[in-house]
């Protein structure tokens, strides 16, 4: 389908370009929620942040675009799933983690 934008009004390519962002949005959550369902919750993962060593946590949850990994220290990262890799087991006997057991910090309730 060819659109002759040199006859559309003002409104329609206004129009136009609105649904093509919001066609590319729709692609960009499929394509992340297809590679978020190659992880499974509880998966120990690693990835490479910039300007960081590389961190190896679990998947705690998945969000719209991005999974929350929680490193074996506690820290909490949103990641987006094309940026992660499964451990493999070199990668985890290399590691100093304690295989699945993550060690969650509890919030403190502020005083009343």
């Amino acid at each position: 389908m060819l659109i002759d934008v040199d006859r559309l009004t003002e409104s329609e390519p206004i129009d136009l370009n609105h649904r093509i962002v919001a066609r590319l949005r729709f692609l960009r959550q499929l394509d992340a929620h297809a590679t978020m369902l190659e992880f499974r919750i509880g998966e120990r993962v690693t990835f490479h942040p910039d300007g960081h060593p590389p961190v190896v946590g679990m998947i705690t949850r998945y969000n719209k675009k991005t999974v929350t990994v929680v490193t074996d220290d506690g820290q909490r990262w949103n990641v987006a799933p094309q940026f992660l890799e499964p451990v493999t087991t070199t990668m985890a006997s290399a590691h100093d983690g304690s295989g699945n057991v993550v060690s969650i910090r509890s919030r403190e309730k502020p005083a009343k």
